[in-house]
């Protein structure tokens, strides 16, 4: 079982890592070059705007299916699963909004806030908070039984 365990976990980590490496031939996002140049004085790209939320919606699910595997397969708890599952939702459904008025506003906000905003919409950073959240949250649970 335990073996089982850390090969869902592998999977998880390596699909998230999918998401990231394939992300120019899976998802719609001519931002990709436009942050990756780094050059703030490059031209704005053109996008259409459904395919673009679609393809983040898209990015989004498949972002918060690896990593509900990983933090079940982590603390095999349903009832944590659901609380970063809705956390990570919580995050995008502030995030995303601002990252879709930044794109609106052509970055006028500044161009540093809009890569950090889309940081935030395309990879699940969060991930990075919840599962020490969750190993502390199980540490006092074993230290209150004991």
């Amino acid at each position: 079982m335990k073996i089982l365990n850390w090969v869902l976990i592998i999977m998880g980590i390596v699909g998230l890592m999918s998401v990231r490496i394939f992300e120019d031939t899976i998802f719609y996002d001519p931002f990709l070059n436009y942050f990756h140049e780094a050059n703030k004085n490059i031209s704005f790209p053109d996008y259409t705007w459904g395919k673009l939320i679609m393809s983040h919606l898209f990015r989004f699910i498949l972002n918060l299916f690896f990593s509900c595997l990983i933090i079940y397969c982590l603390f095999r708890n349903k009832e944590w699963t659901i609380q970063g599952g809705i956390l990570l939702i919580i995050i995008f459904g502030i995030t995303f909004p601002i990252y879709l008025y930044c794109i609106y506003d052509r970055f006028e906000l500044g161009y540093l806030f809009s890569f950090y905003m889309r940081r935030f919409v395309i990879q699940p950073l969060i991930l990075l908070l919840i599962v020490p959240m969750f190993y502390y949250r199980k540490q006092l649970q074993r230290t209150t039984k004991e």
